[in-house]
């Protein structure tokens, strides 16, 4: 068994890549033995649309594709991303603004932090970024 497995897909950034990008979370992960109807497996499902939306909404024509990358290290940790090439990181607003949108980057943190994991941003070559979601892994892999 490799003690590492890598996957990833580059989608365009239009707003159906978000059920795409979905959808192929969904089936590496279940290639990867997560059940699908499992609290671990809706709150990964909610992340990434989360992270997949940020990198339509909040590019601004800037980035024309974003890439979801998974990668499972040692049947322990799974490293979730999403890269796009805008320059812009994701910002934090705070709780008192009132807005019907803006509070993707909240429910990732909370998501991430209830499963035991962490949120990191990461500069790319390109200038753009790569937001990481760092969580525990303790499903036995699939042979």
């Amino acid at each position: 068994m490799a003690d590492h497995q890598e996957a990833n897909v580059t989608l365009p950034s239009e707003p159906v890549s978000v059920s795409a990008a979905r959808r192929y979370v969904a089936r590496v992960l279940t290639e990867w033995g997560l059940a699908t109807d499992t609290d671990f497996a809706d709150s990964i499902q909610l992340i990434v649309s989360e992270l997949a939306t940020n990198a339509v909404q909040h590019t601004f024509g800037q980035s024309p594709t974003f890439t979801v990358e998974l990668r499972l290290e040692r049947e322990e940790q799974l490293h979730l991303g999403v890269t796009d090439s805008h320059p812009r990181w994701p910002r934090r607003l705070p709780a008192a603004v009132q807005q019907d949108n803006g509070r993707g980057m909240v429910i990732i943190r909370c998501l991430a932090k209830e499963c035991g994991g962490r949120l990191t941003v990461t500069p790319t070559a390109d200038g753009g970024k790569t937001v990481w979601i760092a969580l525990p892994w303790s499903i036995p892999m699939q042979s």
